[in-house]
């Protein structure tokens, strides 16, 4: 499950159940219950969320080397303070919720269950060596909406499992109500606008956006491959092909692009024929190399 940024509003958490502070060196860091939190700088200004789980020492005495989980992005650190706050509301939703942790000898699609937890009667999930996942049992399966519904009822844990709390929304927290959605849209448009009875609008589905943008560009030269020109300082030679398809079959050509115009969007670099100059000269592919002009 990736994390939401949230505002503080979003949470209804009191700050009382945080401990905020700043590590030795200079962090901003939190504890919430066990785990300690830290919002560490990467590249390019940016910062990430990571923790550390039992760790008693105080915060100010806390350095970066304790912290090795990674929780992906935090834009600064009023979203730091926020995502603390839905930690510990999490965390105190779990505690009500009662889910318990159990061993059972089963197979699943991701190898022998390792560990289990009841969710209730019919809702478990398992975890494995590698993956794991819900199952289903085959009268829960059935209330799963029809666009959803894996038979077996089988849902794994990197998507699937928000469609297991979009349809038991009583057995999760906040949290994973607001990922699972969050993840529906995404994922599983067309089924989350059958659900909901309504559209969603450009921004509020990255599979939705995807479709538009390859829909808008379905005659366009996308980029699927770069890398800076050995043979043209300051440029990024590409390799395109109409749509962006690579089933290994398209029609490939190459372009010279300024490497500071280099921007790649979310879906991908459209080339400009008036802007992007088409290259037939020596490559800095190696897959180009002895290919006739």
């Amino acid at each position: 499950m990736s994390t939401p940024v949230l505002s503080p509003s979003d949470v209804s958490t009191s700050e009382s159940e945080v401990e905020f502070g700043r590590s030795a060196d200079g962090l901003p860091v939190a504890r919430v219950g066990d785990l300690v939190f830290a919002m560490v700088p990467g590249r390019h200004n940016e910062y990430f969320l990571a923790s550390a789980w039992r760790v008693s020492r105080p915060l100010i005495g806390l350095k970066r080397e304790d912290f090795y989980s990674h929780h992906g992005a935090v834009a600064d650190e009023d979203a730091f303070r926020a995502r603390m706050l839905e930690q510990a509301e999490h965390s105190r939703e779990l505690r009500a919720l009662g889910r318990h942790s159990v061993r059972m000898h089963c197979s699943t699609p991701w190898g022998p269950s390792q560990g289990a937890t009841i969710y209730a009667d019919g809702v478990v999930s398992h975890t494995t060596a590698g993956h794991g996942g819900f199952k289903l049992s085959v009268e829960r399966n059935a209330k799963v909406h029809q666009l959803l519904r894996a038979d077996g009822g089988w849902y794994e844990e990197d998507a699937a499992w928000a469609i297991v709390a979009l349809t038991f929304p009583t057995l999760f927290t906040g949290y994973e109500h607001r990922t699972a959605d969050r993840t529906i849209r995404d994922s599983w448009p067309d089924a989350w606008e059958a659900v909901h009875g309504r559209e969603l609008a450009p921004g509020q589905s990255i599979e939705k956006d995807r479709r538009a943008f390859h829909a808008v560009h379905a005659g366009d030269w996308i980029v699927i491959s770069a890398l800076r020109s050995d043979y043209h300082p300051g440029m990024t030679e590409v390799i395109a092909t109409i749509g962006g398809t690579r089933d290994g079959g398209a029609e490939e050509r190459r372009y010279l692009v300024p490497s500071d115009g280099y921007k790649v969007g979310r879906f991908g670099f459209v080339i400009d024929e008036a802007r992007h100059s088409a290259h037939d000269g020596p490559s800095s592919f190696a897959s180009w190399r002895g290919r006739a002009a």
